[in-house]
């Protein structure tokens, strides 16, 4: 223990010392137990501050203990990570200002009409297109101001009727929008006429599949492998499919490569052991299919629905290992088998060694001492075993 010379008092010669013990100069508060060894989920208790007195003439100052004991911060999970928010006012709308086809086309056919008229009246159509339909010659005086408005306006009309037609097909439809607004879907298949200053993009919106090229990826044991995986979607929100993202079916390939790397590497691609054990079948794996595609489905579906993409299967279609541990896996795994192999063998031989040994002496046919029935099974072992193995290769 660590001792001090205290200064001499009262009639103590100068030369005599005595050696004190430090811990006996000091006041303290005392702590409980129950404090000192508690859990780290209980909550923090405060204690009062501890005065502790230091002795008189060494010029120290009394100290103040702190209230708190120090409390680790327990671990959190981490929350799951949302899928992107979609924007709620851009919602595909059926576009208002989509007439029928025949609309356009009359009224293209009329100011054509109009403009021919106007061009007869005036004398200004030849007499080989108004013999053939019939109509009078008139001499040409010259076209006024007010006629070359007239066919000008004429033309316009029937340029702004013809170009507002367009075609739509069963199962794509049309995306409009004016000057960056968007003004609507059309949907329906035939002849339509819209204003021919919309912008119009196709889209397909019909079931489709989509097979991927081997992608890498690792289980949850960190192997590395090569998956190829077939979804099944289509365009379900066409306003969010086409204006909400650049492409939406690289955005779709590229959530199939992320999805597939966070739902493949939870679970290992086979059972510990290579699936050498009893209770190997019980064990999730990526060989259950069915299993790991609900799982990439449900998360691909949350990740493409806010940008108007409807995923109905994400299957992985082959498993496989990559090349650089293929050869390493494979001879894992013969080696498995083989240790099953010898494992089932070595049982049976056993099985029919001890069943021939208790047959000969309980029939009496022959007596052994433990020097004679050690040297028969083993000589029995050996014979069973190389017959057995040599069916087996064979």
């Amino acid at each position: 223990m660590n001792t001090t010379t205290s200064e001499p008092e009262g009639g103590v010669p100068p030369d005599t010392s005595r050696h004190t013990p430090v811990i006996a100069q000091e006041a303290t508060t005392e702590i409980p137990v129950h404090l000192l060894f508690r859990d780290n989920d209980s909550p923090p208790l405060a204690l009062r501050p501890a005065v502790v007195a230091r002795r008189r003439g060494t010029g120290e100052q009394p100290r103040i203990g702190g209230g708190r004991l120090p409390v680790r911060p327990a671990a959190v999970p981490p929350p799951p990570r949302p899928a992107p928010a979609a924007d709620p006012g851009l919602t595909e709308r059926p576009a208002g200002a989509a007439l029928p086809g025949w609309t356009g086309a009359v009224a293209g056919v009329s100011a054509l009409a109009g403009v021919g008229t106007v061009l007869w009246g005036a004398g200004a159509l030849p007499g080989m297109v108004t013999r053939p339909l019939g109509l009078a010659s008139y001499p040409y005086q010259g076209l006024g101001l007010g006629l070359w408005c007239l066919v000008t306006l004429g033309v316009l009309s029937a340029l702004f009727a013809f170009g507002g037609i367009g075609r739509g097909g069963t199962g794509h439809a049309w995306v409009l929008t004016l000057f960056g607004e968007y003004r609507g879907s059309v949907r329906r298949p035939g002849l339509f006429w819209v204003n021919p200053l919309l912008l119009r993009r196709r889209v397909d919106v019909r079931l489709r599949h989509w097979r991927s090229e081997p992608m890498p990826a690792v289980d949850a044991d960190g192997t590395a492998l090569r998956v190829v995986v077939l979804v099944v979607w289509r365009v379900r929100d066409t306003a969010r499919a086409v204006l909400g993202i650049e492409d939406h079916e690289d955005y779709l390939s590229e959530q199939v490569e992320s999805v597939m790397a966070r739902v493949l590497s939870q679970l290992p691609v086979d059972a510990p052991g290579l699936g050498a054990g009893p209770g190997r079948e019980c064990e999730a794996t990526l060989r259950d299919a069915e299993a790991v595609g609900g799982a990439l489905t449900r998360a691909l579906a949350a990740e493409c629905a806010p940008v108007g993409i409807e995923v109905f299967s994400a299957q992985p279609v082959a498993i496989e290992y990559a090349p650089e541990v293929a050869a390493a896996m494979q001879r894992r795994r013969i080696a498995a088998i083989d240790a099953r192999h010898r494992e089932s063998v070595l049982t049976s031989v056993v099985d029919a060694v001890d069943d021939t040994v208790t047959r000969l002496t309980a029939r009496g046919l022959v007596e052994l001492d433990d020097y004679e029935r050690k040297a028969l099974v083993k000589d029995l072992t050996v014979a069973f075993y190389a017959s057995r193995s040599g069916t087996g290769e064979d």
